[in-house]
């Protein structure tokens, strides 16, 4: 009896130690699961937006947008940039009434950007008319034969530098409302659009620009 009871003993004492095994051996087995488990990598961080506008969007009437191309003799050599595009209707006249080769709308809000883009497709000047959203700041002027433009006084004197350094000699630049300081226009026009007196400022790109100018 007392034999029977020690070996009973014994066998209890060996099944505690086997669950004291497994249960370490299961314990192991979660922390290697959980060392070697590859996690997916963060979703890449969306390209930060553009900075604000400098200027508030307030569509140019469409009489003072022809007299601008018209101030600018735009024609079928013409490469133009509008700087500030909005909806869109600079380059869309451009291209479509003044037989403009190419026009490019630069604006920094991707609404008037996708706007403009359907009033080109409505237009059907795909073609010829890209928009951009882009700080105009960092936009490649180089080839451009035209350069309009509605802004601020700050903005078109903190621009004329860029105006001066990028653009070719010959280039023609018409500004709405607003001149560029010490840089004299060569030509200004008063445009009446019901009860409102518009301005038009007209530059060409001279050969050597003046150092007090850049």
């Amino acid at each position: 009896m007392q034999l029977q009871r020690i070996l009973g003993l014994l066998m209890v004492s060996v099944s505690v130690v086997s669950l004291g095994v497994a249960g370490c051996t299961q314990q192991r087995n979660f922390e290697a699961e959980a060392t070697t488990t590859t996690f997916p990598s963060p979703a890449p961080t969306m390209q930060r937006q553009e900075r604000q506008a400098d200027v508030p969007y307030v569509p140019t009437p469409q009489e003072v947008v022809n007299q601008m191309l018209q101030l600018a003799k735009v024609s079928s050599n013409d490469v133009v940039y509008d700087l500030g595009s909005g909806d869109g209707r600079i380059p869309i006249t451009a291209v479509q009434k003044y037989s403009a080769s190419r026009a490019t709308g630069v604006e920094i809000n991707p609404q008037l950007v996708q706007q403009a883009q359907a009033n080109a497709q409505k237009a059907g000047v795909t073609d010829r008319v890209k928009f951009v959203q882009q700080d105009l700041f960092q936009t490649d002027l180089s080839d451009a034969t035209v350069v309009t433009l509605y802004l601020l006084p700050d903005v078109n004197l903190k621009l004329r530098p860029k105006l001066l350094q990028e653009l070719k000699p010959g280039t023609r630049i018409v500004s709405h409302d607003f001149d560029m300081g010490e840089w004299k226009p060569e030509r200004v026009v008063q445009v009446q659009v019901q009860n409102r007196q518009h301005t038009l400022y007209y530059w060409v790109v001279p050969e050597n620009p003046p150092a007090n100018l850049q």
